[in-house]
């Protein structure tokens, strides 16, 4: 026989009453989560270089992106098997005692230890990415945009706030005998940690068990186990696995892999987050070389730098709600050209601006919008293009895309600026967005996920066409089964 998967009891969830509760929740523990990863990051550099030397600094974010990528494996392993709230407890885990390394190495004078301390510092950006899924798992059609852009919106407040509180962070533990550029990253900890305790105490039910059991209760009966006559004509009974079974088994990186092959419109989704990201990436980290260049004093290179820097990243999150209603209300495919057509017109500007602050400042902030676009609208069309079952998995496949385009980003940004100029990387960037360009320009209708329409080429409809939630003062009823 087969074993049903847990669902959190979801027929008796009143869904809509659980959707936001998730979705309050998810917006603290973003705030929190993003305050670990700004804090961190805004000093990780600095506190490589003042160790090794200027030359290997850059190896602190690269091992950083590099860990967020690694660890989205083992957080949707965790999904696929448990629901949202082990994966992502395990990733913000991961980060807390990836920041108390990096804190051991820098006392012990260890870049080795801090570079591990780094890679591991990155399981609290890879829970940050990951929920956005989470805040869509119950969401209708017509408000996943929305809904997905309001938990990359709340990353702003940890963005902006992070690198304010670097300083105090430092001084604040700088008595205890922590290293300088090190007491940021203890803060880092108790951040992540908090965001770890309150998902695995408050995240329950956990919405993507709830979504399974939704789906799974939806689906047409299974059918009867075959019955093959043995030597002693006694029956023999072979089990067919259940959809539960597969969501545990079948729902693996190969599935996900097989599952966005055969999607174009999966495909179109992951390729518009790992474009988008490759591109930002390239263009933004090589900005503050390409105003150090340009000839202006130590402190204003710092003013202009903060400046520019602070109008991208608003660009990135501040608008990100902007683009979930435009996702929900001109469709998916839309707003991927959009973003393309921004990260395009991002590439000129920023390429053709020499060392002219405000023309730089347009180009970063219409950079920050282009990856906005692309990633609000391709993480929407990527999560109701595969089933159910191999989602997380999916979502996770997504997310290592996402970090390995951002790692040779940052690594061969630095190589072509040396060799062409800045103007060359801009360049290059708007180039890589044609093959982007091409897909999103087929047709993309492919398969939707069961019970679900297919949504990447226009508006998307007022209402679903499966079973409505039921208010709030009811529970929710067993749905019937479809009939084919």
């Amino acid at each position: 026989m087969s074993s049903p998967h847990p669902s959190d009891n979801s027929s008796r969830v009143n869904i809509g009453a659980l959707q936001r509760r998730t979705l309050f929740l998810l917006f603290a523990t973003q705030v929190i989560g993003g305050v670990g990863v700004g804090i961190g990051i805004s000093v990780g550099a600095l506190l490589a270089a003042d160790m090794g030397g200027a030359g290997i600094s850059g190896l602190a974010s690269s091992a950083a992106v590099i860990g967020g990528a690694l660890l989205a494996i083992p957080a949707t392993r965790l999904m696929r098997t448990g629901g949202r709230r082990p994966g992502l407890v395990f990733a913000y885990s991961v980060g807390a005692v990836g920041a108390l390394i990096v804190v051991a190495g820098a006392g012990s004078d260890q870049i080795a230890i801090v570079f591990l301390g780094t890679l591991l510092f990155g399981g609290g950006t890879a829970a940050n990415l990951q929920a956005r899924y989470t805040a869509v798992d119950l969401a209708t059609p017509a408000k996943r945009g929305r809904q997905l852009s309001l938990v990359v919106w709340a990353t702003t407040i940890g963005a902006v706030a992070g690198p304010i509180l670097a300083p105090v962070a430092d001084r604040a533990v700088r008595s205890f005998g922590v290293r300088e550029y090190a007491g940021p990253f203890v803060f880092s900890a108790l951040a992540f940690g908090l965001g770890a305790v309150l998902l695995a105490v408050l995240l329950r039910p956990d919405p993507l068990l709830v979504a399974r059991g939704r789906e799974l209760r939806s689906a047409p009966p299974e059918p009867p186990a075959p019955v093959e006559p043995s030597a002693s004509d006694a029956a023999v009974v072979r089990p067919v696995p259940s959809k539960a079974d597969e969501a545990v088994a079948g729902g693996g990186l190969a599935a996900a892999w097989r599952a966005v092959s055969a999607s174009p419109r999966a495909r179109l989704g992951v390729s518009a987050v790992a474009v988008g990201h490759l591109v930002m990436v390239a263009v933004m980290s090589m900005t503050p070389v390409h105003i150090n260049e340009g000839g202006h004093a130590h402190a204003d290179v710092l003013k202009i730098v903060s400046i520019v820097l602070s109008l991208h990243i608003a660009g990135m999150y501040a608008l990100s709600p902007v683009m979930g209603v435009l996702t929900d209300r001109l469709g998916r495919r839309p707003v991927v050209l959009i973003g393309i057509a921004l990260l395009v017109a991002a590439c000129a500007v920023a390429g053709s601006a020499g060392h002219q602050t405000v023309r730089l400042s347009i180009g970063l902030a219409l950079l920050g919008l282009g990856w906005s676009a692309t990633m609000v609208s391709g993480s929407t069309l990527l999560t109701e293009a595969v089933d159910v079952v191999v989602r997380p998995a999916a979502q996770g496949l997504n997310d290592i895309a996402m970090g390995v385009a951002g790692a040779l980003a940052g690594a061969m940004s630095g190589l072509i600026v040396a060799l062409g100029g800045y103007s060359t990387l801009a360049l290059l960037a708007a180039l890589a967005v044609l093959p982007l360009l091409a897909l999103a320009l087929r047709p993309t209708r492919g398969q939707p996920a069961a019970g679900e329409p297919a949504l990447a080429d226009g508006p998307v409809p007022d209402h679903e066409p499966v079973p409505e939630p039921v208010p709030d003062d009811e529970p929710e009823p067993d749905a019937a089964p479809r009939r084919s």
